[in-house]
């Protein structure tokens, strides 16, 4: 299993009128902590698409538990339960509060697909040698 975390603070434009994020800024959260996993792997989504990879979302979702409020120090974290064989790879995500509260539970799907013809295909084997070690028992 792979594990990343990262932090982001609650910005007062993602909040509403009451001071609580909007429901979909945690999409953008999931975005982050994705991202900047790959990142600290020393791989960028534009390394992936220098190489003719794109990765889209193809299913998202979101339970949210307790609601993050501004100014509010999140820690959200990525788990990869499985290491991918196939076109399609799965992020779970959960976003915790500074109490180690947990507030919402996400899981986002993307494809690996080739951007000029827009087929499925394996994960980068850079990515793949980079994630392998966190699966191999």
């Amino acid at each position: 299993m792979y594990t990343y975390e990262t932090k982001i603070r609650v910005r007062y434009a993602e909040t509403d009128q009451m001071g609580v994020v909007y429901h979909s800024n945690y999409f953008q959260y999931f975005e982050v902590v994705r991202a900047e996993s790959i990142r600290s792997m020393g791989i960028t989504y534009s390394d992936m698409e220098q190489m003719g990879i794109i990765m889209p979302v193809v299913e998202v979702r979101c339970k949210y538990i307790k609601p993050a409020l501004y100014d509010n120090l999140l820690t959200i974290k990525l788990i990869l339960n499985h290491l991918p064989t196939d076109h399609k790879i799965t992020f779970h995500s959960e976003v915790l509060n500074e109490k180690n509260e947990l507030l919402a539970i996400g899981h986002v799907a993307l494809y690996f697909m080739e951007a000029k013809t827009m087929k499925k295909t394996k994960m980068p084997e850079n990515l793949y040698h980079k994630l392998e070690p966190y699966f191999v028992q």
